[in-house]
């Protein structure tokens, strides 16, 4: 499939540039858990974001234990996914997500669209874009699914960097020590298709989203949301505060911050399942 070129404004190869941010914009502003392990018999659980997911993959991979040459075994394996994996392993048609809904309702999305597998160029806010230059820009993966009403549209994305697991640390540690994960100009971008629930989904429609910058693989997820009939939204909110409760905004009412944030969640929960499988298997 075809790749779009580097946006010569922001060249990701160009070494790892230092980027200043100004204070976030968000007040009261504070990061959702990035992952989170214990060890159950032979299950292992996850703390991704605001909800426990569960990861059929190896302890070693998770937890740590086990010695490091296993985990770079996965970590390396990650980074290859983007082209040795159907796309259905990744994005499935439909995502059944059991209590990911406001006030633990069920919700059931449906892909609409697939992005041609691409560079980065264009998918983010500048600003966001300049953020995850460090990590540099392997593969973008990115789905546009809706809800079964198709009232609410979301995209959801998976870059796979060039990153090693330090530098990954590293970038992990700024969007947490930071908040830049809350800050409305540094945001995903929407992937609208035409013909589909999506077509109007522009930057000005997004509603809310979240990032997480992964640690155990070369990967940052993201999700972003909004109404499918393209009304614009002028202040987005991200989803770790759209999903308290007592959130009173329009995105949060409408449980756009959960569409964002159960949808990004149980694709990272399909990233995990797919890199545990692939790393088992025997050489």
């Amino acid at each position: 499939m075809g790749a779009s070129g580097p946006d010569p404004a922001y060249a990701w190869d160009a070494g790892r540039p230092v980027v200043s941010f100004a204070e976030p914009d968000v007040s009261g502003a504070r990061t959702r858990p990035r992952v989170g392990s214990r060890s159950v018999a032979a299950a292992v659980c996850f703390v991704l974001g605001l909800g426990l997911i569960g990861g059929a993959v190896t302890g070693s991979w998770l937890t740590g234990e086990g010695g490091t040459e296993a985990a770079a075994n996965s970590f390396g394996t990650a980074r290859t996914l983007w082209h040795s994996v159907p796309v259905d392993d990744l994005f499935p048609p439909t995502v059944e997500g059991t209590g990911a809904g406001p006030g633990g309702a069920d919700r059931t999305w449906t892909r609409i669209a697939v992005a041609p597998d691409a560079g980065c160029a264009h998918a983010f806010d500048p600003l966001l874009y300049k953020a995850l230059a460090p990590v540099g820009c392997q593969r973008l993966l990115r789905a546009t699914y809706t809800d079964a009403t198709q009232s609410y549209v979301t995209t959801v994305g998976l870059l796979f960097t060039k990153a090693d697991p330090a530098a990954t640390s590293a970038l992990a540690a700024r969007f947490r020590d930071e908040h830049l994960d809350l800050r409305t100009d540094l945001m995903p971008r929407p992937y609208a298709a035409a013909g589909t629930a999506a077509a109007a989904f522009g930057d000005r429609q997004r509603a809310s989203w979240t990032i997480s910058v992964l640690t155990d693989a070369p990967v940052v997820a993201y999700a972003v949301s909004g109404w499918a009939d393209g009304r614009t939204v002028d202040a987005p909110q991200p989803a770790a505060d759209a999903v308290r409760s007592g959130a009173t905004t329009d995105p949060a009412q409408a449980g756009l911050g959960n569409e964002a944030q159960g949808l990004a969640d149980r694709v990272e929960r399909r990233l995990r399942k797919t890199v545990g499988t692939a790393t088992e298997k025997p050489a």
